[in-house]
């Protein structure tokens, strides 16, 4: 509507010649450039939304494009998801399938099994509890006489070991220590024999040392005078 008003406008414009128009009043004239005016900006108007709208209509189009393009990235990595998960869901399955078969076999062929393996060794601790008190009482006895042998032997050894000791050292540790294998009434007579050994010489020694003191106090040469 405002195209075909400027051309009316237009046409009306060219109709008047430049005499009548300089005729026309001042009025007439300015109302004549208002109209023209008037339809000079609705033309500039016009274009502008024009130009907006398409700038608009563009700029959503790009948005769009985008849009569907993030859509199509999206989609794409969903349906790799969905293959990965496939893949995974069909693993399971497999795995399940075959651990079912394990199970089913273990479940016919291996707990029969183990139930008998359970019951003989059921029976066989069921025989052991019967003759474990025999055994018991023999490991003792086998014990008792393992003890004895072993006592016997360390006596022996002893025994064997005193023998082949030197007389001095049997002396010597049948006089001072306690564990001399030999009978007490032995130990007593040795150290009796020892005691008056050992008082007898310190007898003989007091008496040289007495001598020799008195010999020293009264000036005796050894050779000239004998002590009296």
């Amino acid at each position: 509507m405002n195209t075909e008003s400027s051309q009316r406008n237009n046409q009306d414009k060219k109709t008047v010649s430049p005499a009548a128009y300089r005729s026309l009043d001042k009025s007439a004239r300015e109302n004549m450039d208002w109209q023209e005016e008037r339809v000079g900006k609705s033309e500039q108007v016009s274009t502008s939304q024009l130009e907006a709208a398409l700038k608009k209509m563009s700029k959503q189009a790009a948005q769009y494009e985008f849009q569907m393009k993030e859509l199509e990235s999206q989609l794409s990595q969903n349906l790799s998801n969905f293959r990965a998960i496939d893949s995974l869901f069909k693993e399971a399955s497999t795995g399940i399938k075959r651990n079912y078969k394990r199970a089913d076999r273990a479940l016919h062929s291996q707990i029969p099994a183990i139930e008998k393996s359970l019951e003989e060794s059921s029976n066989t601790l069921t025989d052991l509890a019967h003759t474990l008190p025999k055994i018991r009482s023999q490991v003792r006895d086998i014990r008792v006489v393992y003890d004895t042998g072993r006592e016997k032997a360390q006596s022996l050894v002893m025994d064997l070991t005193w023998l082949n000791t030197s007389f001095h050292e049997r002396w010597r540790r049948t006089i001072f220590t306690p564990n001399a294998p030999v009978s007490v009434r032995w130990k007593a007579f040795m150290r009796f024999l020892f005691a008056i050994s050992f008082f007898l010489c310190c007898m003989v020694v007091w008496v040289g040392l007495g001598g020799a003191y008195r010999a020293y106090r009264h000036k005796l040469v050894w050779g000239e005078r004998l002590m009296s």
